[in-house]
């Protein structure tokens, strides 16, 4: 059984994400499953640090905007979702191709939400496992 509560495409993901952040380091929403979100990231020049390598804060912005867009498809009505906490450990570097991951909740509370997000590099080692918590909030009429 499905855990959304709000029914959207891939395409209108990805859509809603194409001005900003998500859009500028070519983050894409590939699987929305009955229980898991994943989305790819490239490894390129608007996501790696000076030595070529994977930057540290690109899988954090990768996990919040799988862990954000996952919350938000969990609430209903004018309910939003904004992010309270995130950590990430990085266990494997990754220098090019792209990273994928993979969004799955811990804990859906009526108030906060908990997610866990698993990041894999072109070859599926597990790169950085993330976790993020989320308030859910009544949007103020100004957001609507």
């Amino acid at each position: 059984m499905a855990i959304w509560q709000r029914e959207a495409t891939l395409e209108q993901l990805n859509q809603r994400s194409a001005d900003c952040m998500v859009g500028h380091l070519g983050i894409r929403f590939i699987a929305l499953n009955d229980d898991s979100l994943e989305a790819v990231m490239p490894v390129d020049q608007r996501t790696t640090q000076p030595f070529g390598l994977l930057h540290g804060g690109a899988p954090a912005v990768l996990a919040e905007t799988l862990g954000s867009m996952a919350g938000y498809l969990c609430t209903c009505g004018e309910q939003q979702v904004v992010g309270l906490e995130i950590n990430a450990n990085h266990l494997r570097s990754a220098r090019e191709g792209e990273v994928r991951g993979v969004c799955r909740a811990l804990h859906l509370g009526r108030s906060h939400q908990v997610w866990q997000i698993e990041i894999f590099d072109r070859q599926q080692r597990l790169c950085c496992i993330s976790r993020l918590t989320t308030s859910v909030i009544m949007a103020k009429p100004e957001q609507r």
